[in-house]
């Protein structure tokens, strides 16, 4: 397959059904090569999982990602368990797949939602929790080909780089490496007016410790006198995709970047346009 980015463009596929040699073909016409593992896959499933890297690895792709979503700080301590042990289920189907890395958020202490705000995902006893939880599920699995990872978040303490090399420092395990979505640090006017800045900042602290990115846009809404945010198709928005994508290809070119978050196919097909559009100025 044809490379058209120097690292490994991803996104959503859809008509595929549950095949694994469609699945396959359809990143191939779409020109991605990299691919987010579908939900449906489960650890230990020797011959499914077999089918699906095989398929995948004929052409050229690799599993990114493993998704985990789900609250493991939650003030619940029966869910919280649950999701912990969900983690590490997760983790190891990331490892048995050769997958880049396992994602999940680090959580929330409020119970309205999995991943919402509360003040106290700020405190000394959220971030406490958080590496313990961090530790336990990467002690279970002791992943050599994989990593765990944490998408940054509006609503905790990690949102932020700065933060994020403060826990990987206390969580202290080879295993956990850094999950960059930038559209998700841009919390305020006034980062949203430095994008450009931040950027070169953020891939300057983290380097090679970058194992997956999520390729989305922001626009800051003119209308409320309260600041409000909005994520939009690549290209719509104010992400600096020039800066970006220059600061990709300075990584592994096995680093997966993955579109997301977008309603339809046709969404995806104009957002990698886009991006593949940026690529060819650089």
């Amino acid at each position: 397959m044809r490379r058209l980015f120097l690292m490994r463009l991803g996104g959503t596929v859809f008509n595929w059904g549950k095949d694994p040699a469609l699945f396959a073909q359809k990143h191939v016409e779409k020109g991605f090569t990299a691919a987010v593992c579908p939900d449906f896959l489960n650890a230990g499933d020797t011959a499914m999982n077999t089918l699906f890297v095989r398929e995948l690895e004929q052409r050229g792709i690799l599993f990114a990602e493993v998704g985990a979503w789900c609250n493991p700080l939650s003030r619940d301590q029966k869910l919280a368990e649950q999701n912990i042990e969900h983690m590490i289920e997760r983790l190891a189907l990331a490892e048995e797949l050769g997958a880049k890395t396992c994602v999940n958020i680090l959580g929330t202490y409020t119970g309205k939602s999995w991943y919402g705000p509360h003040p106290d995902n700020y405190s000394a006893d959220f971030f406490a929790q958080a590496v313990d939880v961090a530790r336990r599920v990467v002690d279970a699995v002791k992943p050599k080909r994989t990593t765990l990872s944490f998408e940054m978040m509006p609503y905790n303490f990690l949102d932020h780089p700065k933060a994020y090399c403060k826990f990987l420092k206390a969580v202290d395990r080879p295993g956990v490496a850094v999950h960059f979505d930038p559209c998700n640090c841009i919390n305020s006017p006034h980062l949203y007016c430095h994008i450009t800045q931040f950027l070169e900042e953020a891939f300057a602290l983290f380097g090679s410790q970058i194992v997956s990115v999520h390729l989305k846009d922001i626009a800051l809404l003119d209308e409320p006198v309260t600041a409000m945010f909005q994520e939009v198709l690549p290209g719509a928005g104010h992400m600096d995709y020039h800066t970006l994508l220059r600061c990709l290809n300075r990584l592994d070119s096995d680093t997966p970047a993955i579109i997301e978050h977008l309603p339809d196919e046709q969404s995806f097909d104009a957002a990698a346009a886009y991006i593949s559009e940026v690529q060819a100025s650089l």
